[in-house]
Formats: C-alpha cells, structure tokens, sequence
C-alpha cells in the first residue's frame, strides 16, 4: 500500500514531511504530491509562530514549522497511491484511481486555515475523516490540549491527532463515530492571540517559581447514607483533606479493605524530583491513621493504583506509561510490599489502565497516546478471558478520541444492573472535572456510552479540578489541585524540625475542605 498526501508546496510543515505512516503494527510508505496554494494564511503567522518557538518551545522544533527545502524523498506525482489524503480545500481529483479518497475537516470545513480559526476562538476543533466519493464521515473526535503551547502548538496537536486517526481509518478496523459538537466561537486576530498567549507563558514561569504546579490533594469522608453515584454530586458530609509535606503531591486515591485492614493507596509525588511513586496510608473507620508510607517504586514515573482481587490474591496495576507497558504487581505483604508479577501489555503509552469483568470477559480500559498530541484524548480496550491475559485489542481501537469522556477516573460501579465509569473531563484543562458515564454496549467489536453527569469543583470541593472517584464501604475518596506556595512547604519542614524527627503532616487528620484556604 502507498499512502498520498497532498499538501500546499507554499505552506510545507515538518508535520507533513514523513516516509510513513504506522498503521495495523506496519509503517505504510508516504509520498507528497505537493499543490498550489488554494487560499491564504493570516498576515505575519509564520513570524508568530517563529516567536512562540523561541518563547514557548525554548527554540525546541514542532510540527508547525515551515519547511523550506522540500523532501526529495517526498515528491510524488498526482494518481500514484492506493489512498489519497487532501489536506487542501481544492476540489477532489476525480481521475484518481486511489481506493481510498480521504480529506480532514476540523468544525466541518477543510484546510489548515479551518484548523487554525477554531484555535483562535480558544477551542481546538473536532476532527473529522471524509470519505470525499461518498461524504460519508468515517472518524471523528477531539483532541486534549495539555500539550498545545500557543498557536503554533495548538496546530500541530490537532495535526498531530489527525495523523493518529487518519492511521485508524486507513486500517480498515470498524471505527465507532461518536456524535460531538462543533464549538463555533468567533476566532481572534492571530497577533493578539500569540502575544497573550506568549505573555501567559511568562506568567506560568513567574507562578512555577513561586508556587509547585500541579499540586494535588486528596479529599476523603466517611458516608453512611448515599454516595456520589446516588447523588450525582458532591453533597453529603463534608470532605476532610490527606494533609501533604507541601513539596509533595498525592492523586489518585485507590481504597481497599484487606485482609481486616482497610488502606488507600495514592500516587505521591516529589516536587524536587519529578517522580512518583505509590504511596499508602492507613484508615480506621474515623480517618486516617499513622504515617503516609511508600509501598512501590521504580526508577520510572508510577501513578494510579490500581487494585484488583483475583484467586484470594491482591493485585495491582500502576500506570507505568514512562515505561511503556502495563505491569502487574502481586502483594506479598499487605499492604508494603509488592512484587512484579507479570507483564500483561508491552510497546505502548496506556494511562490510567482499569479493569472490569463484563459478560464472563475482562476488560482493561486506558488512556491511549501513540507518542504525539494529548494525553487524555484517546481511549482504547482490550479484552481477555484471564486477568493475566493474553490480552487482545478491541476491534475498533483506539475506541474514542474525546477529551471530555475518554480518560479513566476511577473504578467501575455497577447500579441496578447497568454499568458505570468515572471519566475525566478535560474540555477545560487536565482533570478539570469529573463525569459519570454508563456504558450502553460492551463487547469485542462493540462500544457505547454516555455520560449522564457532570461533577464540578465547588462549594462542597474547593480547589481547581477534581479527577479521580473511588468509594470501599463507607469511604469516599476524591482529588483536585489547589495553589501550593513553596514557602508552605519550607515552614512545614521549619515547624517540623523542632518538634520530633517525623513531619507534623503524617498521620494528621486535616480539616474539612470548606475551612481550609485555597
């Protein structure tokens, strides 16, 4: 197979200039045809996008750049591929012999100047993949923007995100079209628009100096009565922080009662270094008590716990994407110590992996990223008879590219009979918000959900964001983020150093959420 784009000669990106695409686990060849022009860019954007490099990016290449010297490797004559894909707004060759005749459309209309008009009214827009001899729309989905610095970056994430669904349409697995919404803001002037934006980066540096960034915290009550998938809210007993060191964070709560004990396990995160590790504390029916300890750490980035049972044995699974892999770990002692037990998926980025067991099949769940764009965008599964696997892909992934229902929350619940997820929310940044999605149809070849509710940082949650749901018994277990100054954490440590060898905050049962400033 020989895969075509036809790009503008006067408009070239390093994200067009690639020999392959990587489609079914094989890198299909890519030739350029490239054309003429069909309409300008806004006036000055190359030299807009040059400032955000050397502001933004540090001087550091992205997608986005210009490329002067053309590819000799690249140059392809119109008709010579079995798949044709226009990223131009010039009508479709119709003396192509291709089989396949693809074009993008971002918010519904062709052309890098569609993409960027979208980025400009604030928004990455929705992909979708046509099929130009039908008009039938093959793929659509919406990118996360963590990794969208300014203009030149929101371009190339959504480029970025085409190529990976351009990748699934030309595999020939069944793609499952969610409907999505065109968000149609009026789009500012590009110059505004990258010095406001080149002046926010300055701002974040000044904070990033000031304060540490993110910085999560657990939120944790005892509910006797209903909890937040009855409620579909916040409401209920107020919630109660896991007091931190300040230069640490702690994410993705994960409880569990073993073994007569009852522990939440969490990601903790070290400031200073980077890195996280699994991290537990122990409860007792009031709160927390005694020290936060760590139960396991690699010399790669670990977070969200994930635990599941399985012949009487406790077993976990950590997000291990700096790793490349989704490993499992035995408990040997409860609730310290943890060896590898297994590998069950190898070669690929998948966060945040939860498990479920529907219709006598397991089910893993993740938050698929094939090296480029956002990290929150894409889900895929896999399915296997055994908790240790082999594990096979869902015939149709990656499953869903959708910001606001993609990435995994926390554990499956199941009420009355139909099944649930917790999914962030990222329409408006990384973990901004929490929905509850029920999942209509699950099978092999087969996907469907739809969130149902929407759970928002508030009065009953103060902070920034919230992105993780866990309840065991009676505990409920939450997070967000909220400033954290980096004086806070030097005076906890002043405090501290006068008192006994072990910090004040371990073990320390923090106020409820409402009486503590953010």
């Amino acid at each position: 197979m020989i895969i075509q784009f036809r790009c503008e000669r006067d408009h070239a990106r390093r994200w067009m200039c690639r020999e392959t695409l990587h489609v079914n686990g094989e890198d299909i060849p890519v030739q350029i045809a490239w054309t003429a022009t069909t309409e300008p860019r806004p006036a000055g954007l190359e030299a807009l996008f040059a400032l955000e490099r050397v502001v933004l990016r540090k001087g550091k290449a992205g997608g986005a750049d210009m490329v002067k010297a053309l590819p000799e490797q690249s140059q392809a004559r119109l008709g010579d591929a079995d798949v044709v894909v226009d990223f131009t707004t010039a009508e479709r060759d119709r003396d192509s012999a291709a089989k396949l005749y693809l074009r993008p459309r971002f918010n519904g209309v062709a052309g890098e100047n569609a993409a960027l008009a979208a980025i400009l009214a604030g928004n990455l827009p929705v992909i979708e993949i046509v099929n130009e001899r039908d008009g039938t729309v093959i793929d659509r989905g919406h990118p996360s923007a963590e990794v969208a610095a300014g203009l030149s970056g929101g371009l190339d994430t959504v480029m970025a995100r085409t190529l990976s669904m351009l990748a699934a349409a030309v595999s020939g697995a069944p793609r499952l079209v969610p409907q999505l919404a065109y968000s149609m803001g009026a789009p500012r002037k590009p110059a505004p628009y990258v010095l406001r934006g080149v002046a926010t980066s300055i701002a974040k540096e000044i904070y990033r100096l000031c304060c540490y960034a993110p910085h999560w915290h657990v939120g944790w009550r005892y509910n006797d009565n209903s909890d937040i998938w009855q409620t579909r809210d916040l409401s209920g007993p107020a919630w109660n922080v896991l007091a931190d060191p300040g230069n640490h964070f702690y994410a993705d709560p994960v409880p569990v009662t073993w073994q007569g004990r009852t522990v939440v396990f969490f990601e903790d995160l070290d400031h200073r270094v980077g890195k996280g590790i699994i991290s537990a504390i122990e409860f007792d029916g009031k709160g927390p008590i005694g020290d936060v300890f760590a139960v396991l750490e690699e010399p790669w980035h670990l977070s969200y716990p994930f635990l599941i049972e399985q012949n009487g044995e406790l077993w976990m699974i950590p997000e291990s994407t700096g790793h490349r892999d989704v490993p499992v770990y035995k408990c040997v002692r409860f609730p310290d110590k943890w060896e590898r037990h297994a590998t069950l998926l190898s070669g690929l980025e998948l966060a945040d992996v939860t498990i479920t067991q529907h219709n006598g099949l397991y089910y893993m769940f993740g938050a698929w990223r094939d090296g480029t764009g956002g990290y929150s965008d894409t889900l895929a599964i896999y399915y296997a008879e055994q908790l240790f696997g082999p594990w096979q892909p869902h015939a149709s992934n990656p499953i869903l590219m959708d910001r606001a229902t993609t990435r995994p929350a926390g554990n499956f619940v199941t009420i009355d009979g139909r099944l649930w997820r917790p999914v962030q929310d990222c329409t408006n940044g990384y973990g901004a918000a929490l929905g509850l999605a029920e999942i209509l149809e699950l099978s092999p070849t087969t996907y469907r959900q739809t969130v149902r509710h929407l759970l928002k940082p508030g009065p009953l949650w103060t902070g920034r964001k919230l992105h993780t749901l866990n309840r065991c018994g009676t505990l409920e277990v939450i997070d967000g983020s909220r400033v954290q100054p980096k004086t806070t954490a030097l005076l906890n440590r002043f405090r501290s150093s006068g008192k006994s060898s072990q910090p004040e905050w371990r073990g320390a049962i923090a106020k409820p959420v409402a009486e503590r400033q953010h």
